[in-house]
């Protein structure tokens, strides 16, 4: 890993391009807490294993590094997703930001401190520029399962390779929702780029009724560190209100510990306090607030013709 100017008393970034390096140096740092660093381990997995939507990314990986060589943060980039951070301090951040300043970082997802961090940071660096929020997340991991009861009419079933179309077509939608209601989350490509990197491990589960029609999916990351979060809980408009969404996701938080997760979690929206009190019947408890961070440069000003 290549270091970066830092102040020696404050610390070093170590900065990789290489996935398994960066699992090397930080894996034993985010394994000490596997719900905070879910992301940037269950990321580093899907890279690990080559899935499709990491195509043609260049991701970027870094490990702070003070006193004694100890690894006190770290972050993971691979654009044009957010870069994805722990809890920074102040001097972490600015280091941070300096160390990919000109590389088009535009946004920064982590727990609350250390995302704004990130983003006070980046706002000393570029005077007259903006942040935004563009998610308001909370964690949470599930305590003791409790399936809805009743549970609606129908089963869950492993989505397979028959499913590819309808798969990528609701992951789209529920990108789309996410963005607002408009285009600009998943492209069609990166729809079934998803879609390939988890359908061979059986990380796509629908919810199909007696007739076997699917009218809600969850999917699930790949295990890491004995770790599995549950994500991308959808249910088209036209089946919604009818307890779909909570009997697919009982049934992956079911099998994820059947197949020997000692930690499940799960991002829920803030702005939807429906799925907020969903998940939280199922019994998942809360565990952090996390946000998505977006920076707007400052406008430069032009010469008058």
């Amino acid at each position: 890993m290549t270091p970066t100017p830092a102040q020696p008393a404050a610390g070093t970034w170590e900065l990789t391009t290489d996935p398994a390096e960066f699992e090397r140096a930080a894996g034993p740092y985010l394994r000490a807490d596997r719900a905070l660093h879910t992301v940037q381990l269950s990321v580093t997995a899907g890279l690990l294993a080559g899935e499709p939507r990491f195509a043609g990314v260049r991701p970027r990986f870094g490990v702070w590094r003070v006193a004694g060589g100890r690894v006190a943060g770290s972050f993971l980039w691979t654009p044009p997703s957010p870069a994805v951070v722990g809890p920074l301090g102040p001097g972490a951040a600015r280091s941070l930001v300096a160390a990919l300043d000109g590389e088009g970082c535009s946004a920064v997802n982590g727990p609350v401190e250390g995302a704004r961090a990130v983003a006070g940071a980046w706002l000393e660096r570029h005077p007259g520029g903006t942040v935004d929020e563009r998610a308001a997340q909370r964690l949470y991991r599930l305590d003791r399962l409790t399936p809805p009861d009743p549970a609606p009419g129908g089963r869950a079933r492993v989505a397979g390779a028959a499913d590819r179309a309808r798969v990528a077509g609701w992951i789209k939608d529920f990108g789309d929702e996410a963005h607002g209601g408009l285009p600009g989350e998943f492209t069609e490509e990166q729809a079934l780029a998803w879609t390939d990197s988890r359908l061979p491990y059986g990380g796509v589960t629908l919810w199909e009724v007696v007739d076997g029609t699917p009218v809600a999916m969850a999917a699930a990351t790949r295990p890491a560190a004995g770790s599995v979060r549950v994500a991308s809980v959808f249910t088209p408009k036209a089946h919604r209100g009818r307890g779909y969404a909570g009997a697919v996701t009982a049934e992956v938080s079911r099998v994820a510990v059947e197949r020997g997760a000692d930690e499940v979690l799960l991002f829920t929206d803030l702005a939807n306090p429906t799925s907020n009190a969903l998940y939280q019947r199922l019994g998942y408890r809360p565990v952090r607030d996390f946000t998505v961070l977006a920076f707007t440069p400052p406008v430069t000003a032009t010469a008058a013709p």
